[in-house]
């Protein structure tokens, strides 16, 4: 019997001894300078450039970190060849035995959330054979048209034993636009927050946590702690820490006492810790993913996962 997401997760963060997720989020502007392509390749050059460095990026980190969460838009930005690169990248990363985060942020409803949730877990249902696409262990959801809109996504999930993460109270500047307008005397993140406590509650694994987590923001430390309070059984994802300013201090209230129950994401403070034209890029790849370990360890319970 394949076992629940959220035990998937635990195993997976005691075994590397952190709770570390690498955003795989390649740009143009950051690739090594030996890695870049000129124009006239066209998006097919920068897609290949893409993979070739994420999947490079993967194997320096597998062996330090639980967890990696492709960025689906800049490889979709590279156009069917951006694909490509994304399903052998998600391909590699499942080989070298991480789990995967899926970043894409979809919602809709009906059958148009179901194509979206099966492309993401199980496959595309064709003559009743399953024809597989991402095969993410999990993928970021909006939740903004409501319940029916969401249950697509969390039954794929269930089917192949994944996770949804559903965004609460992201790390943006303008998150407060619509998170933070009060109904009923209380945020809009807060509905939410309650809203992703009740599904997660409807199929808790043996650690204690569901397979529906919640996005919540690094940036926003205060309201980090609260959201901790009001849904304890929740997994977060916190994206922010690193290069878009969260530190260390800002996460902590999201992880529980044993050091579980908060994913941490950083992106560009591991994926671009160097200067272009530093041909020891690799090297210092893996120095920021040890330094930014070493960083939550020291003052986060994430310290307590370790050995």
């Amino acid at each position: 019997m394949t076992t629940a997401f959220a035990d998937r997760v635990a195993v997976a963060c005691r075994g590397k001894g952190n709770s570390l997720c690498v955003g795989i989020d390649p740009r143009p502007d950051l690739l090594p300078l030996g890695l870049r392509v000129p124009a006239s390749e066209g998006l097919e050059g920068l897609a290949a450039a893409y993979e070739t460095f994420s999947l490079r990026v993967l194997e320096l980190v597998a062996p330090l970190v639980p967890i990696v969460k492709p960025q689906s838009a800049f490889f979709e930005a590279c156009g069917p060849a951006g694909m490509k690169a994304q399903q052998r990248i998600l391909q590699r990363a499942r080989e070298l035995g991480l789990l995967t985060i899926l970043d894409n942020k979809r919602n809709d409803v009906a059958s148009t959330a179901e194509a979206y949730a099966d492309a993401a877990f199980a496959g595309t249902l064709l003559d009743g054979v399953r024809h597989p696409i991402w095969q993410a262990d999990s993928m970021t959801i909006n939740p903004y048209m409501g319940r029916d809109a969401v249950e697509p996504f969390i039954a794929a999930a269930r089917r192949t034993q994944g996770g949804v993460f559903v965004l609460v109270r992201t790390s943006n500047k303008g998150a407060g636009q619509f998170q933070n307008l009060e109904s009923d005397g209380k945020p809009l993140y807060r509905h939410v927050a309650e809203a992703v406590g009740a599904w997660a509650n409807e199929q808790l694994a043996s650690c204690g946590y569901g397979d529906v987590g919640a996005v919540v923001g690094a940036t926003h430390p205060r309201e980090l702690a609260l959201i901790r309070q009001w849904i304890p059984q929740v997994v977060f994802l916190v994206p922010g820490y690193g290069a878009q300013g969260g530190g260390a201090a800002d996460v902590a209230a999201g992880f529980r006492d044993d050091g579980l129950g908060a994913i941490i994401n950083s992106s560009r403070g591991i994926i671009a810790a160097f200067k272009p034209d530093d041909a020891k890029w690799e090297t210092k790849i893996v120095d920021a993913a040890k330094a930014a370990i070493d960083d939550l360890r020291q003052s986060t319970p994430m310290g307590k996962l370790r050995g």
